[in-house]
């Protein structure tokens, strides 16, 4: 959500702001229903306070025995109670257009971020790792990872496309991963959560989802919708609240079940698990006073980044462009892993700074230290890691000629002392 106070201060530079997000310039169609809203506004008020000053008049009116005076009084009275509810019904409708209005634009780019069209046009900032060299054509992991234990026959037919059933070394895999990535996020000082996975439609409008990408998602037959990832819950734990400053940085971490429909990606990496419509992630999730929110962006992507060089596989760090960014986000770094199989990077997180944009759709404040105002928080999400890209990365980097899968020696303690997937017999 915008600031109204910023559109009417600068609309010009609200609407270059927009123009970086590939968006059509809104300020003067935002200025003219703030305008005619607040005109109703002034109209209600000004009603509401001759309302009262006539009905005083008419006890004065009545006491000095001025009868007609009264009953002209009364007339306006009568007249204003009358017209008052339409202009409260107006004012309603106009606040909640401008509410709507604004709830429909993207965040507005930080200074830094660069402009682009799309992905091509994001920019690396660093690498780490060297990818392996391989003596035999490495293959993507849905080529030899079933014989590991991931069966998407059986997936398929109890749930459809895109879904996956893991048996035995692979299941203890998924769960090794996680836990692994658990205990690296708490010790770098997250707050381990177990959030709800069912959410009103309020918590998903606070992150952005709704209203425009209500098909990308679950619904439920009572109203509810299965969460597209756990920032939803953690970021939402703050809605409607007024926090202390020194309750501030707040930061949680989640591994849970996430839940997409995929409706915008008919045809993408329909093989595998890079793109399911469940899936297990642990999500990273930080609230901060504005002047934090930089240097926690920074501290977030460091700890992400942790989790891949401990597995020892190859990354680089990616600065979204103006038109690849999320919706809610100001600044975004992707995480890209290095997937042999494809010979390529493919995104395995994404860290994004969202300002204060999504703590004014929550009314998340907090109270500076000696202040009698609020100001609205900065809120801040990220992947630490999503699971199964993980998984795929380990197994892809770590495959062997014979279809095994040595695996990394960090995840060896997770995994009971086993170093190595071997295919079945």
């Amino acid at each position: 959500m915008h600031d109204i106070r910023l559109i009417r201060t600068d609309p010009a530079a609200f609407d270059v702001a927009l123009a970086r997000r590939g968006a059509d310039p809104a300020a003067s169609a935002i200025l003219a229903i703030d305008e005619h809203r607040r005109a109703v506004q002034t109209r209600m008020q000004e009603s509401q306070t001759r309302r009262n000053e006539a009905s005083k008049a008419i006890g004065m009116a009545m006491g000095q025995g001025d009868t007609a005076t009264a009953e002209a009084l009364k007339a306006e009275v009568a007249t204003l109670k009358e017209t008052l509810p339409a202009l409260e019904a107006e004012e309603k409708r106009l606040s909640q257009v401008q509410e709507d209005t604004l709830a429909a634009l993207p965040n507005l780019p930080a200074e830094d971020v660069p402009m682009g069209a799309d992905e091509n046009d994001n920019v690396e900032v660093s690498r780490w790792g060297t990818p392996r060299e391989f003596d035999f054509t490495p293959r993507e992991h849905p080529d030899f990872a079933p014989a590991l234990g991931l069966d998407f026959e059986t997936a398929a037919a109890i749930s459809g496309a895109r879904f996956v059933f893991m048996r035995g070394q692979m299941a203890r895999l998924n769960r090794a991963l996680g836990a692994m990535m658990l205990d690296m996020q708490t010790a770098a000082g997250f707050v381990e959560c177990v959030p709800p996975l069912l959410v009103r439609d309020e918590a998903l409008f606070g992150t952005g989802q709704l209203p425009k990408f209500a098909e990308d998602l679950f619904r439920t037959t009572d109203d509810k919708w299965l969460i597209p990832t756990a920032e939803v819950s953690l970021t939402n734990a703050v809605r409607e609240g007024i926090l202390s400053p020194n309750a501030l940085p707040i930061k949680m971490t989640a591994l849970t079940p996430c839940f997409r429909s995929e409706a915008g990606a008919a045809g993408k990496d329909t093989r595998g698990l890079i793109r399911q419509h469940q899936f297990d992630k642990v999500e990273l999730v930080a609230i901060t006073e504005p002047d934090q929110s930089e240097q926690m962006h920074e501290d977030m992507c460091t700890a992400a980044e942790a989790v891949l060089q401990a597995l020892d596989l190859p990354y680089r760090k990616v600065l979204l462009c103006t038109g690849d960014m999320g919706f809610s986000a100001r600044k975004t770094y992707d995480l890209e892993v290095w997937l042999p199989g494809q010979d390529t990077f493919r995104e395995i997180s994404s860290i994004s700074n969202c300002g204060d944009f999504q703590a004014r759709r929550m009314n998340a404040r907090f109270k500076p230290e000696g202040s009698k105002k609020t100001e609205f928080v900065h809120t801040l999400n990220g992947s630490g890691l999503a699971v199964g890209r993980t998984l795929v990365a380990v197994l892809e980097n770590g495959q062997q000629a014979d279809g095994s899968v040595i695996l990394p020696s960090a995840l060896v303690p997770y995994m009971g002392g086993i170093d190595r997937l071997e295919p079945a017999a």
